[in-house]
């Protein structure tokens, strides 16, 4: 996402629970974009600017990308104490489960960030469709 010339919009620690028997919650450092959430190792390099040369390939996939287009909704679930709990739903099902201290705001800024660009995906859906609609009621050339 970074990659592609996104810039953050918000960055800064989030626990996540691991898909693991114990469910532990690990600290990632996550990076906001227009496009979607970095997750990315609190020890691992930051993510190469464009202007940097591309590092090895093995460090990069521990960096998960979870991008807009394949996110249904963030849920809040609940404020507990100085946390507050809220699962990403993936569209194939999946649900990720977050923490951050409750003025951080990472449940907000992730739901604003993932509703303004599917906004723009239906704008752009719109857009295509007036196109062809335009292009095919076009006159063609004389015959």
């Amino acid at each position: 996402m970074l990659e592609s010339g996104c810039k953050a919009v918000k960055e800064g620690m989030l626990e996540k629970r691991s898909d693991g028997l114990l469910q532990l919650w690990k600290k990632k450092r996550c990076i906001l974009t227009e496009e979607g959430l970095l997750l990315i190792p609190p020890k691992h390099p930051p993510p190469p600017q464009q202007q940097q040369p591309a590092p090895p390939a093995e460090p990069a996939a521990k960096i998960k990308e979870l991008h807009f287009s394949n996110m249904k909704t963030v849920d809040c679930v609940e404020r507990k104490g100085k946390y507050v709990y809220f699962t990403v739903v993936m569209a194939e099902g999946k649900e990720i489960d977050f923490r951050c201290a409750q003025e951080q705001g990472w449940n907000a800024a992730i739901t604003l960030q993932m509703v303004q660009y599917k906004n723009r995906q239906a704008i752009l859906a719109v857009r295509s469709t007036r196109q062809k609609q335009q292009h095919l009621a076009a006159p063609h050339g004389p015959r």
